[in-house]
């Protein structure tokens, strides 16, 4: 049996709530060794959120599994010492402090470079680490909104639309975080120098924002929301209502597939108007709606059925977790008495596992202190003082 991934290596994880833990969570699904540090007196809030069984809630659970738990008071000295002493050995420190909290508790890039110059220290902020906008506090509607995304969804003429996909928590908080966690790791691993990684998620997400720039190099300027080419501003990409109220979502792109979705819905003479614009546009579309509103939406999905035309049903989540597709990938998972997500990424010779469920406050902290070299009188005095 292979090693997984990232077996060996092992991350302080100092982040709450959403992005961080993500980021977190898919190197503990590949085997990193991840330490949750929490305040003895707040821990993270995702314990308490929303419906919760005790006193962790699902949500919490879903993030934070193959991790396990530190207690500590970073507000006291001994706290940093121990801190400190543990990130010697660490290969990646993960925090998402407003910046300038970490470096005033005495844990920040500089104070952990000094006991490991192979640290990969990344740093998730809202706006990132420096700039007029450094210390303002925010969530992923903000830095949508900020990044000019939030202005790009929803229908045309209406108001924006909130998705319920937390765009830059997950895109940026998460995703980006975890691609520079490990771009540093390798970099250490070569070199012996680690990185001080700084994620903005504002940054992340208008990074890839490549169609409304698309827009303003082309036109110097963004199209009105719903309008672009791929917001609904073409027939062949957008999504329709059916007779049941449901929803088909056609992306047929590319011109043999326009051509066949229009001959599956009895109407070969739309297969020349196909990237129209404008009045024509407009037209068109209203002709697909009036015919896609003549049939249920799985009447629609027999249709399509074996027609390679990119025309599909809208799912709801519920459905989406039953589908074939999803359940042939196996990224549906039953632990710890939820439905949980796999890991999206599939390796040769690894077979994801959750064999440990997230941490309870504090969990592992005698654990992780012998590990480290601790004496156990020395832990149970710091247990008892209020430190651990």
């Amino acid at each position: 049996m292979r090693p997984k991934p990232l077996d060996g290596i092992r991350v302080l994880d100092l982040t709450r709530l959403l992005p961080g833990p993500v980021a977190t969570l898919h190197l503990a699904d590949l085997g990193a060794d991840v330490i949750k540090i929490e305040d003895p007196l707040v821990g993270d809030y995702a314990r308490t959120l929303g419906k919760g069984e005790g006193e962790d809630s699902a949500y919490f659970r879903m993030i934070n599994r193959n991790k396990r738990g530190l207690r500590l008071d970073l507000k006291r000295p001994e706290g940093v010492d121990i801190f400190l002493r543990l990130a010697r050995d660490a290969d990646v420190v993960v925090e998402s402090f407003r910046p300038g909290v970490a470096d005033r508790l005495g844990i920040g890039y500089e104070a952990v470079r000094a006991v490991n110059p192979r640290v990969a220290y990344c740093s998730i902020s809202g706006y990132g680490q420096d700039g007029p906008y450094r210390h303002l506090a925010g969530h992923d509607l903000n830095y949508l909104g900020y990044a000019g995304v939030l202005d790009q969804i929803g229908p045309a003429g209406g108001d924006p639309a909130i998705p319920n996909f937390q765009v830059a928590d997950l895109l940026g908080g998460a995703l980006t975080a975890a691609m520079g966690i490990l771009a540093a790791v390798v970099e250490a691993l070569r070199t012996g120098q680690g990185r001080h990684v700084d994620v903005s998620m504002t940054d992340s997400v208008l990074a890839h924002a490549y169609f409304a720039m698309l827009r303003v190099n082309e036109a110097g300027h963004s199209a009105p929301r719903g309008t672009d080419l791929l917001s609904g501003g073409l027939p062949c990409y957008a999504v329709y209502r059916t007779a049941d109220g449901r929803h088909m979502a056609v992306a047929a792109l590319e011109p043999k597939f326009w051509k066949t979705c229009c001959e599956v819905l009895g109407r070969p003479d739309l297969g020349v108007r196909h990237w129209v614009a404008g009045d024509e546009a407009a037209a068109v579309k209203a002709e697909l709606a009036a015919l896609f509103a003549t049939r249920t939406r799985d009447e629609w999905v027999e249709r399509f059925a074996g027609a390679d035309c990119c025309v599909t049903p809208v799912l709801s989540p519920e459905e989406a977790l039953a589908n074939e597709q999803i359940q042939a990938r196996g990224l549906v998972a039953e632990a710890d008495g939820l439905t949980q997500f796999a890991p999206p990424l599939k390796f040769s010779e690894f077979d994801f596992a959750v064999h440990r469920s997230a941490p309870k406050v504090g969990q592992h902290s005698a654990e992780i202190l012998l590990e480290a070299g601790f004496d156990p009188a020395d832990i149970a005095r710091l247990q008892a003082a209020g430190t651990l």
